[in-house]
């Protein structure tokens, strides 16, 4: 059987923070270079079925950025610490872990061992700079793969492809500065009913600079529904469930374009303690809907949280 894997290099990290290896950060020209090669596969039909990758932040992260851009989400995205400093032996061992079933595989790690891997299984040097993908054809099972058995077919380097990407399909005409995804988002409106009441959860935004109610771009391979719940959980540690259907929508620009946002409502079954809380810089506090409604940034939110009280009022009455 004639395989396929794809190696790719981490995107470029930030190589001044202080912290360890491990955690050094992916920087924002990483992320969109991981991303241009993600849109690369999928237009390119070369979307793998099975991913692996180191799990140091800067590999990981730009694993979630590729997969997201072709369309896969990443809750089915391996972790394996061996690909972390590894040596090209330690490589071997990883790609024979790889199931049987897979026609196309992506691993996702480091120099100088993605380097030495090419060479060792191609015989032929080539450089890998970050965020470069190098496609090779694999005869054979996973498990056995010895060196010598692989043929490099094309390397992508992201400097050689377009800076924008296409919308609102892959074919799309119209380029954007952001993958497709990012311009379809959703959020949540967190409430509860406290001695009759209806109040509202609102929180700070990631700056601090205004209140606002948890919102994020849907993710690839989950529901609207289940990405506002993750915003939700994320950030302002809430959990509960959310309405089947949208209480409203509304738009606004950003990365050049517009955005909508499909608005749910999220009765609050659970309060995330702070010390788990994942982003606990923010403040978040109960207010009346009605004070909800003049504090939020976004306009468009007022009315929406004052109908959504007026529901739930008349559904308590019942």
């Amino acid at each position: 059987m004639v395989r396929q894997l794809l190696l790719l290099r981490h995107g470029q990290a930030d190589s001044s923070d202080r912290g360890d290896d491990f955690s050094r950060p992916l920087l924002n020209p990483g992320k969109r270079d991981s991303q241009r090669i993600g849109v690369w596969l999928a237009t390119h039909d070369k979307v793998p079925d099975y991913v692996v990758c180191s799990p140091a932040q800067r590999a990981l992260v730009s694993a979630e950025k590729a997969c997201k851009a072709m369309g896969l989400g990443t809750a089915t995205l391996i972790e394996d610490r061996q690909t972390y400093t590894a040596s090209v032996d330690d490589l071997y061992e990883v790609i024979r872990k790889i199931p049987e079933t897979s026609s196309c595989a992506m691993l996702v790690g480091h120099n100088p061992g993605l380097e030495a891997l090419l060479q060792s299984l191609c015989g032929v040097h080539q450089q890998l700079n970050t965020a470069t993908l190098a496609i090779l054809q694999i005869n054979g099972a996973w498990s056995t793969l010895q060196p010598g058995k692989g043929k490099l077919t094309i390397t992508i380097d992201p400097s050689r492809l377009p800076k924008r990407f296409p919308w609102p399909l892959m074919e799309g005409r119209e380029q954007r500065k952001r993958p497709a995804y990012y311009y379809s988002q959703s959020s949540v409106i967190p409430y509860r009913i406290n001695n009759g009441k209806v109040e509202i959860l609102v929180i700070r935004s990631s700056k601090n600079k205004h209140w606002v109610v948890p919102k994020g771009i849907d993710e690839p391979g989950l529901s609207a529904q289940q990405s506002a719940a993750k915003e939700a959980q994320e950030e302002a540690g809430v959990e509960g469930e959310v309405s089947p259907q949208a209480v409203g929508h509304y738009e606004y620009k950003k990365w050049g374009a517009c955005c909508r946002v499909d608005l749910y409502a999220m009765r609050v079954s659970r309060t995330i303690p702070e010390e788990d809380w994942e982003e606990s810089h923010r403040t978040r506090v109960w207010v009346s809907p009605q004070q909800a409604a003049t504090r939020v940034r976004q306009e468009a939110l007022g009315p929406m949280i004052l109908a959504l009280e007026k529901q739930l009022t008349n559904i308590s009455r019942r």
